[in-house]
């Protein structure tokens, strides 16, 4: 296989992935290309790489930073600005996890934090209740577990994947 086609193969891929990870494709091809390049790219360059428009480019990369995936690099006597992302894997799917915890475990903690507050003073609002509890349980578990993991080094958790299946 040609580096070329490799290329386009990896960044197709790595964007159908990432929708899985509730991330657009665009954004995540935008972020492979990044990863795979040895040097930053300016707006222009990833345009034109991925035949995307500025208006999409931008945003995206936007979105990238916001995430904590790309950062923002100014070379002394230019007025573009290059992009560059991480490329350690473990740290970007750390990031991506810590990123989903913020935006989707925490605010769902929040809202079964006020959702059992109600008064069980029927058996409709007892069962709610019930359900209610449960499902805080398992989120609070969840997010626990995230907490773990967002804290545990590369080494000891392939150490433990692999233990469990040898």
């Amino acid at each position: 296989m040609e580096f070329a086609e490799a290329k386009a193969k990896f960044i197709q891929t790595w964007g159908t992935l990432a929708t899985q990870w509730g991330v657009n494709r665009t954004m995540a091809q935008i972020h492979a290309l990044l990863m795979i390049s040895p040097e930053p790219l300016d707006t222009d360059t990833i345009m034109a790489e991925l035949q995307i428009s500025r208006g999409n480019a931008n945003m995206n990369i936007r979105d990238l930073m916001d995430w904590g995936l790309v950062f923002k690099q100014l070379k002394a006597g230019e007025r573009r600005e290059y992009f560059y992302s991480e490329k350690d894997i473990w740290k970007v799917a750390k990031q991506v996890v810590k990123e989903r915890r913020r935006r989707e475990i925490a605010p769902v903690l929040d809202v079964l934090e006020e959702l059992k507050r109600v008064a069980p003073d029927s058996a409709e609002a007892a069962e709610f209740t019930k359900v209610i509890g449960n499902i805080s349980r398992v989120a609070h578990f969840a997010d626990s577990t995230v907490s773990a993991v967002l804290k545990t080094e590369e080494t000891w958790l392939v150490n433990q994947f692999f233990k469990i299946f040898t």
